[in-house]
């Protein structure tokens, strides 16, 4: 049952068990010769410790804590780490969670952000538990196939057939395969269009704005019409984000669209294992120059600086 409830990818696991590691030093740092616990002096937040051991009477409880006793909002961001099945079989052994609706409606809301019947009026009896699991099956469906995804959160009430409000779902959730997704944006360029509205790239640096964006809609493995029309898009919409850096820098859609370009030429070049001869910096410079004639030097320097140091746009 320990192991069903606490599937973890491997970097997870291993960040909690050092979170785990740190607790323990603690606790053996505030513990006397005589064995009692000792309160540290300098310790100004709530003493969780002392908390629970209140609500159990005071007595001592050796062994991982009972989930229920925790705060909720620690509670909630536990069960966030397991899937839908787990979750079940984590009900079963706290009973109350089962049939606990603000918690399971906390879990649907952190981890699906956006949902158009959130901000319906529920009928009598609506339970977020069985919209959880709805929420999780679709998106099992939608990773298998993006259309059939789509009608079943429509079917059932979950989402309103608008751009604006898949788009927003979209944005909102992680749950989504990238590469369904990216079959899906590509044959919904409404629901696209929207999806870039809702990126605010005001006072971001160039190359950090382009990982942003492709955080939430990927690249494709191959340059074509649908990378041309991200980035276009792209273009156009960090010029509407910034209109002071525009004016600044005198950049254009049309100058941002070809320094994006050759900002994911110079990933593949500084970060490829196959390309020997990488490229400089006084190179990039030249090639960049003649293709956006009014960005300066130092900018576009600064745009090298950025790639060589912290890596792909697209990754």
């Amino acid at each position: 049952m320990g192991q069903a409830l606490w599937r973890l990818p491997p970097r997870q696991q291993h960040h909690l068990q050092e979170e785990l590691a740190d607790l323990a030093e603690q606790a053996r740092n505030h513990n006397g010769r005589d064995g009692q616990r000792r309160i540290p002096q300098n310790c100004y937040g709530p003493d969780i410790y002392q908390q629970l051991r209140s609500r159990r009477g005071g007595k001592e409880h050796h062994g991982f804590i009972d989930l229920e006793m925790l705060p909720p909002e620690l509670g909630i961001t536990i069960l966030s780490y397991l899937n839908a099945t787990d979750l079940c079989l984590a009900s079963c052994v706290w009973h109350g969670l089962g049939n606990d609706e603000y918690l399971w409606q906390g879990l649907c809301k952190s981890t699906w952000g956006h949902c158009s019947i959130y901000n319906r009026t529920l009928p009598e009896g609506f339970s977020y538990r069985r919209l959880y699991l709805q929420l999780d099956e679709g998106c099992l469906t939608f990773n298998a196939n993006p259309q059939e995804g789509v009608g079943y959160f429509l079917c059932r009430g979950i989402l309103v057939d608008h751009p604006k409000e898949l788009a927003k779902f979209i944005f909102y959730t992680r749950r989504l395969n990238w590469k369904m997704l990216r079959i899906y944006l590509d044959e919904r360029r409404d629901v696209l269009d929207e999806l870039v509205t809702l990126h605010n790239f005001s006072n971001q640096f160039l190359p950090n704005a382009l990982r942003d964006f492709f955080r939430h809609i990927h690249a494709p493995e191959e340059r074509g019409e649908y990378l041309e029309t991200l980035i276009t898009k792209f273009s156009h919409r960090f010029c509407a984000c910034n209109p002071g850096l525009v004016r600044q820098l005198g950049l254009s859609p049309d100058a941002v669209y070809v320094l994006c370009y050759s900002l994911i030429l110079l990933s593949i070049d500084l970060t490829s294992p196959h390309v020997k001869n990488k490229m400089s910096k006084r190179e990039f410079i030249r090639n960049t120059r003649r293709a956006a004639h009014n960005v300066s030097d130092d900018f576009v320097g600064h745009l090298y600086d950025n790639i060589y140091l912290i890596g792909h746009v697209a990754a």
